[in-house]
């Protein structure tokens, strides 16, 4: 029997797939402690597990960082994170002590959990709720503007925010070593090697376990007409105006359409409804697309996992640069079509594209196949009870940076020695134009080199499957 501490974000998507594991470890016999928040309660207790709360650790959030949180701010939920950490830093310090866990089994956004299991060194496996992200799967995010500039700008913010866990023997070495996938660390994966952007790079130490999906119920697509699904989340789903051009577009069509849009929006504003059209609050989502022919999705890990188990292609509408990645490798795998124009018309003719051509529900039945074969729970609590693990796979990873850093010192050799030669020969005072240019150029051309030295070894690794 193994003590086993649990440790969460207060957020259902990151909380949800954890439950299964927990419960499948209580019924190994383990000793779980679950250190969360009391909303999941009810959930965390019902595994067996023993309920630990951290409420009290919760800062009180001023009207602006409350709001920057629900727009999805990083540099402002990691600002929290940190310290929530710093708050619950005797209270950790005390439960390690006397719960003396054998593993840590954290989500990979929480703070606390991986700092304190570094801390206290105790073996730690991180829960992934979305993709696992490298600097080679981060490729497939695409921030906006704003993201962008929320991360440019709240740099220094956080950065004085993490040198405040020093003192309390917290050793970070920078920001992106908290919130980053590497293959020194344990980690749990709520998907498939398939669907994972770039699994090669991810070595033995990841358990790639599918989706947690809560049935056991099957796709069953037979019914009069195709049946449309629209919802986008629990999260930022205040989007009436979105639903309404839905509702546009649908009215006419052939088509039986049920939308979720959350408690946040009147039903009433959408007026006297088209009998195809239903709209509520909350459905059981999985239960509607066992059914659905198409899912009208924010792109959410979760709702397109959801989705691709019960073989339903998708409309992708993704409105941050995460399920922007997760919207990106759906299409790549052919089982979605990106929604480029979001008027009626547009969503009209992406509805139609996926209903008219049926590669892409045979792609989403690919996958759906692929989740249902993966070891789930089962597996999860395989790899916590057996950390820590010692892996000798060739690191992707590694291997690229350094053929990376041989590429650029060998290219910027080459550069100086021919404005050197420049200089010496034709004495060309605008010499500084050939430094400026070489910079330019050499991003595009090292992408092009690491896409290429990642293809050669990629294969490489498939070859010895």
């Amino acid at each position: 029997m193994k003590k086993i501490a649990f440790f969460c974000i207060p957020a259902h998507g990151h909380t949800n797939p954890m439950l299964p594991v927990a419960s499948e470890l209580v019924k190994r016999g383990d000793n779980v402690r679950f250190y969360s928040f009391s909303e999941f309660e009810k959930k965390i207790r019902a595994t067996g597990a023993e309920f630990i709360s951290c409420d009290s650790y919760l800062p009180e959030l001023s009207q602006e960082e409350e709001k920057k949180i629900k727009s999805v701010s990083v540099t402002e939920m990691s600002i929290q994170d940190i310290r929530i950490t710093l708050a619950m830093d005797s209270f950790l310090d005390d439960e390690f002590k006397s719960f003396k866990p054998d593993v840590v089994y954290t989500d990979s956004a929480c703070f606390w959990g991986k700092l304190n299991a570094i801390k206290h060194n105790v073996p730690i496996v991180v829960s992934t709720s979305t993709f696992a992200f490298n600097q080679m799967s981060s490729q497939y995010m695409k921030s906006k503007p704003s993201e962008l500039a929320d991360m440019i700008l709240g740099l220094p913010r956080a950065s004085k925010e993490l040198k405040k866990l020093e003192p309390y023997g917290y050793h970070v070495k920078s920001y992106l070593s908290l919130v980053r996938n590497d293959n020194d660390t344990d980690t749990v994966v709520y998907t498939s090697r398939y669907f994972q952007p770039y699994e090669e790079t991810f070595n033995s130490r990841y358990a790639f376990v599918g989706p947690s999906v809560f049935s056991n119920k099957k796709p069953d697509k037979k019914k009069e007409r195709p049946l449309v699904y629209i919802s986008m989340g629990t999260v930022i789903n205040d989007r009436p105006d979105f639903y309404s051009k839905c509702i546009d577009a649908l009215k006419g069509e052939n088509v039986d359409v049920i939308i979720s849009c959350g408690r946040s929006v009147d039903l009433s504003s959408f007026g006297a409804l088209p009998d195809n059209i239903k709209v509520y609050p909350y459905v059981d989502q999985l239960d509607i697309l066992s059914s659905a022919d198409v899912f009208i999705t924010h792109c959410g890990m979760n709702s397109v996992s959801e989705s691709l188990y019960m073989a339903a292609p998708m409309v992708l509408y993704p409105q941050t640069n995460e399920q922007y990645a997760v919207a990106a490798r759906t299409k790549e795998i052919g089982a979605g079509v990106m929604l480029t124009d979001d008027s009626a018309n547009g969503i009209r003719t992406a509805v139609n594209e996926i209903l008219a051509n049926s590669d892409y529900a045979n792609a989403a039945i690919k996958c759906s196949n692929n989740f249902r074969s993966c070891t789930g729970a089962k597996g999860a609590a395989d790899h916590i009870e057996n950390a820590p693990h010692s892996c000798d796979d060739v690191n992707i990873i590694d291997t690229i940076n350094k053929a990376s850093s041989k590429f650029q010192a060998i290219y910027w050799a080459l550069i100086i020695a021919m404005i050197v030669l420049i200089v010496l020969v034709f004495h060309w005072k605008y010499v500084w134009i050939i430094g400026v240019a070489a910079g330019i150029i050499s991003i595009p051309i090292s992408k092009a080199y690491t896409k290429k030295k990642y293809e050669k070894l990629a294969a490489a690794y498939r070859s010895k499957e």
